[in-house]
């Protein structure tokens, strides 16, 4: 090892800190692993590949230390391990890629190749404090891995810059790690890193506010946790005597979240009241997770008063990255607010070290499929026996496969769909610069307008005045401005045959007396194999068509219309029958005793096993079953009779309906706790959301129970009068 190189403290720190990571990453790597690296390291310290960064940082110390604190932060693999380690003698050539894949294997090369992408995007100064910074950033990094050592790297470089004497160079890499990196950790579940690297931001950057922050916390530390011990007692007592295996946990929250509502709230510390939160973590089986909740959510609330208003519930409805849990804001004693956050074991695991929810599993495309991905996500971390980190290995971080983000010249960003030409920016920075362009330069080569930008080139646009929109441009261009414009101007240069055209047909039209209808002539406009209105009325102009074809297709289109009608009857429908195999003991007979229909059950009513009702056949040719009192079926009885099949329940498949209760009562103590005692009693019945608003000690709810059929509802309704202070209790659409 180079003496001169290191200094005695380095020298010393980096033995500790290698002892260490020996110890860390016993059960991750092969045995002779780290000893390698460690040989590669030595030799590149000894023949001075290793250079002091800007900061003054030993990169060799560094990149230990990073490891070191991924291993005590994320629980990585091998590969994320071996990566940092080498990143450096990659980056300054020491290691030639041939040879890095050769010892180490593709999947690290891949790892240490993202990583020199993204070290890149540095050179764009203009563009880092732009949000789609973040985006592009991301697009960059296509394995989720190299996010999360990047992170781990900027942590580690925060912790070690606290003393460093440039004081606006320290400010500078404050601001983006709170602007950049602290958002990248959030969006990943790493909330203890999100909340270090928020704090040390403020602390480099504001030293006076954050040292007078932490100072106040820590005199009144010791009546904080009497408080929440004198908070808590009351609810270990009653939680005590349930079957509830929990938790309770008292925290203080970040210095940066204090210093944001001191901000919000313009108050000063001694008048914001929820400087801490107390935790809930219950010891559930997934099955019962929810319920299991609502009843300690039911104890709580009977105890304390809670407030309605700053209710957060994320267990009906999760949040986009994955996060659930039932947030609860309570009047404590002494008059002070309490925050309450209810969550399982399995929630708590994925709040605190959970993936990051904007990006999709691979293999699932759509936009609209991100909560179907948030699933399948969450099924795998519930299910898989490899570890997360072996997940993340599966995950390509495509959320914005949709959006590529180029540069101006001057380094300015600019946000375009996925697919977007030269022409589409072109015409995003200036309509008129997208009407007179040529073409341009792409990261300084000439390209023609059809050039499909990618994420991060840089782009210069040419024009010329003598040029004019063309039709053709509509076949590459994909943002609707630049189609919108193009298609204005080349309208308006038709514009004046097209008018003509249309003043010919509806001339003629009003001369032989026949009423011209819009949605008509747009059917003889396609059966007559014109793509636009334009071009059909620019043929009439130019007698390329008679008109008197035109009239005689739109006398037979409407007298097709007029036999059978545009939407077809319940007796001219044809059922289509399923194999028997495919649904045994099907619920509902439609039409003449069949059985094995594809149906919907339609959601404005929501009908369940015993309720009267009839099917209706949508334009769609699909049966939506709805009940005889649903809000709708007067309206549909009335103008769609001859679109009605009649409908009948038959054997039971032992599933359950889903049915919204609405419950008006008497705001007492226990009332809640009651209501739900009495759900979970029930055999058959489940409780899936709960609802609560109060107001003048009235209470107004709506329960979502899981139910086989009418007769248990109609069970659990009259169960639910009986409960004391609860006035009326009825079926809600």
């Amino acid at each position: 090892m180079n003496e001169k190189y290191l200094t005695p403290t380095e020298r010393e720190e980096m033995i500790t800190s290698f002892r260490r990571l020996l110890e860390h990453t016993r059960e991750i790597t092969e045995p002779d692993d780290i000893k390698r690296v460690k040989r590669i390291i030595n030799e590149g310290i000894s023949q001075n590949h290793y250079r002091r960064d800007k900061y003054g940082i030993n990169p060799a110390l560094h990149n230990i230390k990073t490891a070191l604190s991924l291993c005590e932060k994320v629980s990585p693999d091998r590969n994320m391990i071996i990566a940092i380690l080498l990143y450096n003698l990659c980056k300054s050539e020491f290691i030639p890629e041939e040879e890095l894949v050769n010892e180490w294997g593709d999947d690290i090369a891949k790892l240490i190749r993202g990583l020199l992408k993204v070290s890149t995007l540095y050179s764009k100064q203009a563009a880092v404090e732009s949000d789609n910074f973040r985006k592009l950033l991301l697009t960059f990094a296509e394995d989720i891995r190299v996010i999360i050592i990047m992170i781990i790297d900027r942590l580690e470089l925060m912790r070690t810059i606290n003393h460093h004497p440039n004081e606006k160079m320290v400010h500078d890499v404050a601001y983006e790690s709170n602007y950049l990196y602290a958002p990248l950790a959030h969006r990943l579940g790493l909330y203890a890193i999100k909340s270090e690297l928020e704090d040390m931001s403020l602390k480099y950057t504001n030293r006076e506010t954050y040292t007078e922050i932490a100072h106040k916390l820590n005199e009144t530390k010791k009546s904080r946790d009497a408080y929440i011990a004198e908070f808590i007692k009351p609810i270990k007592e009653k939680l005590d005597k349930t079957p509830l295996k929990y938790e309770i946990k008292g925290r203080t929250k970040s210095i940066y979240s204090i210093w944001n509502k001191l901000k919000k709230q313009k108050n000063d510390i001694e008048h914001i009241y929820d400087l801490f939160a107390i935790r809930i973590i219950i010891d559930s089986e997934q099955e019962s997770e929810k319920s299991d909740c609502w009843l300690a959510y039911s104890i709580i609330t009977d105890l304390y008063q809670p407030n309605p208003s700053r209710m957060k519930d994320w267990l009906s409805i999760p949040k986009s990255n994955g996060y659930e849990s039932l947030h609860i804001t309570v009047y404590g004693p002494d008059n002070r607010w309490v925050e309450v956050q209810i969550r399982t074991k399995r929630m708590d695991l994925i709040a605190e070290k959970g993936l990051a929810a904007h990006w999709r599993y691979k293999g699932i495309k759509s936009e609209g499929n991100l909560d179907a991905w948030m699933n399948n996500v969450r099924d795998i971390l519930e299910t898989a026996e490899t570890g997360p980190m072996e997940l993340m290995k599966n995950m390509k971080m495509d959320i914005y496969d949709k959006e590529v983000f180029v540069f101006t010249p001057k380094g300015d960003l600019y946000k375009l769909p996925y697919g977007a030409s030269l022409l589409d920016f072109a015409f995003n920075i200036h309509t008129n610069l997208g009407m007179k362009c040529t073409g341009g330069k792409v990261n300084g080569k000439n390209q023609k307008l059809n050039y499909k930008l990618k994420s991060g080139d840089t782009v210069e646009i040419f024009t010329s005045t003598a040029q004019i929109p063309k039709l053709d441009w509509l076949n590459f261009v994909v943002t609707s401005k630049a189609r919108n414009k193009i298609r204005q101007s080349v309208h308006e240069m038709r514009s004046g045959a097209a008018t003509l055209g249309k003043e010919l047909v509806e001339r003629r039209f009003k001369n032989r007396k026949i009423d011209l209808q819009e949605s008509t002539i747009m059917r003889v406009i396609k059966k007559m194999g014109y793509k636009t209105v334009t071009d059909f009325y620019d043929a009439v102009a130019a007698e390329s068509i008679d008109i008197n074809d035109i009239i005689a297709e739109y006398e037979n289109i409407e007298r097709k219309d007029a036999a059978i009608g545009e939407i077809r009857s319940a007796e001219e429908f044809q059922l289509s029958k399923i194999e028997e195999d495919e649904r045994q003991g099907d619920v509902l007979v439609i039409g003449d005793n069949i059985k094995g229909i594809n149906y919907k059950l339609a959601k404005c009513c929501n009908p369940i096993y015993g309720d009267d009702v009839f099917g209706f056949i949508s334009a769609e040719g699909v049966i939506k079953i709805h009940r005889h009192d649903c809000p709708n079926a007067a309206n549909i009885r009335q103008k769609y009779p001859y679109r009605l099949i009649t409908t009948r329940w038959s054997g039971k498949l032992g599933q359950q309906f889903g049915a919204t209760l609405r419950i008006i009562g008497n705001d007492d103590i226990g009332i809640v706790t009651n209501i739900t005692s009495i759900i979970n009693k029930e055999k058959d019945v489940t409780l899936r959301s709960i609802s609560i608003n109060s107001d003048d000690s009235i209470f107004q709810g709506y329960l979502i129970v899981g139910i086989n059929d009418t007769v248990a509802l109609n069970n659990l309704i009259k169960k639910l009068k009986t409960v004391k202070g609860v006035k009326n209790v009825q079926r809600s659409n």
